[in-house]
């Protein structure tokens, strides 16, 4: 290790160790809930996602238990590892430059890679493969060794494995070689094949899957975009830009489109290497643009743009911007230490409206023990719910041996047991799905319970008295808290 990465290693252990505090700290959001039940119930894909996440969770819930830090694990572990790739991919770059490690800090420094790598998402492990499968493409570049494209393909294949969006990968490259004239020789190489057959077969489980299940995943994910009208593309486009802005954190996003803009300006003058950033980058930020002109883009659906973008804002902008690097990175750290930190205590007591972290994350064992006070007065032998979300909350948090049921069309395709017939429970509502009846046929309202953080109300709930028939929606019973 050489006297200047010393400093930049210590900082990044540093930086995982709070992590991980965090991740022990923070309750799990619904989502995460969620993705640790397919970590109990493991299959070769998912409905909404390929089966990393699933992996993950199920590896690090086995090693700590079903906590809190037991499901997020592997994040902050491995998204150091990811920091450490993209640093050297930047150092191979720019040699002598030190490009690299600042890179790293940069998308370190955006609330999406910082705070999301305390959070459990299929997201976590697609940074981790793309940032992986970067530093290999750089270095199939650099060294003009083919062998490194059956490194990028096994890289791009868990990518995949991990979220859809990671055919990005295949398809910057390819546009690379095709408009690079010093790329184009790889066209020839077997090995560059060889590596795209690696991606497919590490990527089959979930072909497999989908042909099993009528492609249905592949089907919804590609159906996202569509054509609107003009009011709802201008909408939904500013909620994209303002959502980078805000999630990559004002100064790095700047940099970010600044070193993105002068990596296309040097690849149009036949800089093959700044044509890897812009062809990582432009293909898929152009695709969400477009994409936004007829749906929305989730805010963290961009966050493979940043590590490409964050190298080409370290190694490419003059000096002039270099001071503006350490405020970004502060600002940015800063930022998250708030957000976690409000997530973490809520030291300021903010109504829900104001405060996200309370939506997602607030209340929910004290909501769970408030449950089972009421399950056992009423006798009632099981918890059921209709929102995935809230379903897979109360199966982590409640006790152990407390039967949850979940109901619709989502847990058709998961291998899960369905509820005996005759058990009488209580169906837990959200209000936010207003007065429509319930899924649940020959529901009878039942009262109303509140989730709350430090006294502030979080979700409100109905309750109703519910009988296991064999009418309505499929009914699965979810494996409890080991």
């Amino acid at each position: 290790m050489t006297a200047s990465a010393r400093p930049w290693v210590l900082a990044l252990g540093l930086l995982t160790a709070l992590r991980l505090v965090a991740a022990m700290m923070l309750p799990p959001a619904p989502d995460e809930a969620y993705y640790w039940i397919w970590g109990r119930a493991l299959a070769l894909s998912y409905y909404d996602h390929p089966p990393m996440v699933a992996l993950w969770t199920a590896a690090g819930s086995g090693l700590l238990g079903d906590t809190a830090l037991g499901l997020r694990l592997l994040g902050p572990l491995s998204l150091a590892v990811a920091s450490v790739l993209l640093a050297r991919a930047g150092n191979a770059l720019f040699p002598a430059s030190g490009a690299g490690y600042w890179a790293a800090a940069l998308l370190n420094g955006t609330l999406l890679f910082s705070a999301g790598s305390v959070l459990m998402t299929p997201d976590t492990p697609l940074l981790v493969f793309w940032c992986a499968a970067l530093w290999a493409w750089v270095q199939a570049h650099l060294r003009q060794d083919g062998r490194w494209w059956l490194v990028f393909g096994v890289l791009a294949g868990c990518a995949l494995l991990s979220k859809y969006t990671a055919a990005f990968l295949g398809l910057g490259v390819l546009i690379w070689m095709i408009a690079a004239p010093r790329a184009r020789h790889w066209f020839r190489d077997w090995r560059l094949w060889a590596g795209g057959i690696l991606a497919v077969v590490v990527f089959s489980p979930v072909l497999v899957w989908n042909a099993q299940h009528d492609w249905v995943s592949l089907v919804k994910q590609g159906g996202r975009a569509g054509s609107v009208g003009t009011g709802s593309a201008l909408r939904y486009l500013g909620e994209l830009i303002g959502g980078q802005i805000g999630l990559a954190t004002p100064i790095i996003f700047v940099l970010c489109v600044a070193g993105i803009a002068v990596a296309c300006r040097r690849f149009w003058r036949g800089d093959a290497a700044a044509g890897l950033l812009a062809a990582a980058t432009i293909p898929a930020a152009l695709v969400f643009l477009w994409q936004s002109t007829g749906s929305r883009v989730q805010g963290n659906w961009p966050a493979i743009l940043y590590p490409s973008a964050c190298l080409a804002a370290a190694g490419y902008l003059s000096p002039r911007w270099h001071r503006w690097r350490r405020w970004g990175i502060s600002v940015g750290l800063v930022l998250t230490a708030m957000v976690l930190l409000q997530a973490a205590l809520a030291p300021l007591p903010l109504p829900r409206r104001s405060d996200p972290t309370l939506a997602r994350l607030g209340g929910w064992q004290d909501f769970a023990n408030r449950v089972e006070e009421l399950r056992l007065e009423r006798g009632a032998s099981f918890v059921a719910a209709e929102e995935y979300g809230l379903a897979s909350e109360l199966a982590l948090h409640l006790p152990r041996g407390t039967p949850v049921i979940a109901l619709g069309d989502r847990w058709d395709l998961f291998n899960l047991p369905e509820p005996p017939p005759g058990g009488r429970g209580l169906l837990i509502r959200s209000t936010r799905r207003g007065e429509a009846e319930p899924l649940w046929p020959q529901s009878e309202p039942a009262g109303e319970v509140s989730r709350r953080r430090e006294g502030i109300e979080a979700e409100r709930y109905r309750i109703y008295n519910v009988t296991v028939i064999g009418d309505g929606p499929r009914k699965v019973a979810l494996p409890s808290r080991r």
